[in-house]
């Protein structure tokens, strides 16, 4: 045989070769999936602190990069080395000072809304049963069902009170000791995420050209350049989506501030601080969020009466409209660029495998993974000679728009 028939049998064996150790391999993962999910779980229980600390990182980096260059244009040439360290340490304390400042903001006014809540509920029940009396008034028949729901309603609430919250009250007491090793565990991540987060800030440049450098040795000039482009998009789709998203979320959690605080004055609205920020935090998850903070800001709100209850809920309403369709598209208009439908197949999918993260990172994720099929079917349809399906495609992304949240 030739030189050629040899190597050509070679990599024909190697081929059927690797195929054939993936298939067992994938038949092993499947039988044993249980136990490598509890091995994976294992090592992200162990991996806490690293993952807390390279997300922290990662949302402070784009601050620090803009922070730095400002920095290194007002320090003069001899101290230009110390602007790294200076940046991380000016982002640190803002960051903190930001949390802190929340923290007194909502912490005392949810302990005090929950009081008023839980000290309101039973004159609100006798409030709604004598407006109710006086509405059906003259009518016995249904006074009397009224009456008898009623009756059912707070017969079920002190049942409920007996049977399910004074065991779930005992039962939390009982695992007191439980519970305050889970904060403390948190805690201990978050201390040693914070450290591992201020160390890649420190090194996040040099970290950068030694990843480039692994890039550029395992891989071709070319291959190192797409894997390389591509790890640029989708750190683009990332802090783009995320950067919007926060300052989406804080313009509409102020925007709600000013109008609570309005309110406050005109028609009694109370808790405007604790209201705005669950509106605005809420926000910040795509599709479901405004949804999410408006129940509980309603409730609170009903508080001071039911009218001020439907008033800021047609509020919420106009809010979320005017940030759904004018805001939110100006501000994340580059970011995903996702229909509507595949922003809610997105959540739905990734909520599904990794729960609440998942609806963070559910739109970014998906929208690159969307762009890169994008791009493998516009090069296989110029392959095969099929470039007029590109301009249909193009016309039917426009016709349709896209929502960004």
């Amino acid at each position: 045989m030739k030189k050629d028939d040899w190597k050509k049998i070679f990599y024909q064996s190697l081929t059927g070769f690797v195929s054939l150790a993936l298939a067992i391999l994938l038949f092993f993962s499947i039988r044993g999936f249980g136990e490598i999910r509890q091995s994976f779980q294992w090592l992200l229980g162990v991996l806490k602190p690293v993952i807390y600390g390279a997300v922290m990182a990662y949302l402070l980096k784009t601050p620090c990069n803009f922070l730095e260059k400002r920095i290194l244009a007002l320090m003069p040439e001899k101290h230009k080395k110390r602007a790294n360290g200076l940046t991380v340490l000016v982002v640190m304390i803002l960051t903190f000072l930001i949390i802190y400042l929340l923290m007194i903001m909502v912490i005392p006014e949810m302990a005090s809304s929950t009081l008023i809540l839980v000290n309101a509920v039973p004159q609100k029940m006798d409030e709604f049963a004598n407006w109710l009396t006086g509405m059906l008034d003259g009518n016995e028949l249904l006074q009397t069902y009224a009456n008898t729901a009623i009756l059912n309603v707070e017969n079920h609430l002190q049942d409920w009170a007996k049977t399910d919250l004074l065991p779930t009250m005992q039962g939390m007491m009982g695992g007191f000791a439980d519970t305050v090793g889970s904060v403390v565990g948190i805690l201990y991540n978050l201390l040693i995420g914070i450290i591992i987060c201020i160390y890649l800030l420190l090194g996040r440049k040099t970290f950068a050209r030694q990843g480039k450098a692994v890039l550029y040795a395992v891989f071709k000039s070319e291959r190192a350049d797409a894997v390389l482009r591509e790890l640029q998009f989708i750190d683009k789709t990332f802090v783009g989506f995320f950067g919007g998203k926060i300052l989406d979320s804080a313009i509409v959690g102020l925007i709600c501030y000013v109008f609570c605080i309005v309110m406050t004055f005109t028609m009694g609205f109370p808790n405007a601080v604790l209201i705005s920020v669950i509106v605005g935090v809420t926000n910040v998850i795509p599709y479901f969020g405004p949804y999410i903070g408006a129940v509980p800001s309603a409730l609170l709100v009903l508080i001071s009466g039911p009218v001020n209850c439907i008033i800021f809920i047609v509020f919420i309403i106009i809010l979320q409209q005017f940030d759904g369709n004018i805001l939110g598209p100006a501000l994340l208009a580059d970011s995903v660029g996702l229909t509507g439908f595949w922003v809610l197949f997105s959540i739905t999918l990734f909520q599904g495998f990794f729960g609440f993260v998942g609806i963070l990172v559910g739109v970014p994720v998906f929208a690159v993974i969307y762009d890169m099929i994008r791009r493998l079917v516009m090069l296989g349809l110029k392959k095969h000679g099929k470039t007029e399906l590109l301009q249909v495609h193009a016309q039917e992304r426009q016709d349709a728009g896209s929502i960004p949240e």
